[in-house]
């Protein structure tokens, strides 16, 4: 996913409180995560999450293309 796409799922989440865009859903994770440890049955998967800033506030999200999600976490 580019990060234009990034942002704008951001955005909206930060806004409206979105859980999807289209085919991707969006979920919360724990406040101040980095990263983030995708479990799918017994297998783990590290999504990192990159730093984004929307309305004066910093988020996290990284998506896993693997489930189609995008996990965000709050900074500030």
């Amino acid at each position: 996913m580019d990060e234009k796409h990034m942002m704008k799922i951001v955005e909206q989440y930060s806004r409206y409180s979105d859980a999807e865009d289209g085919e991707i859903k969006v979920m919360r994770v724990p406040d101040w995560k980095t990263v983030f440890v995708e479990k799918i049955g017994e297998v783990g998967r590290s999504i990192i999450l990159t730093e984004y800033k929307v309305d004066g506030k910093i988020y996290w999200a990284g998506y896993s293309s693997r489930s189609q999600t995008v996990y965000v976490s709050l900074a500030s």
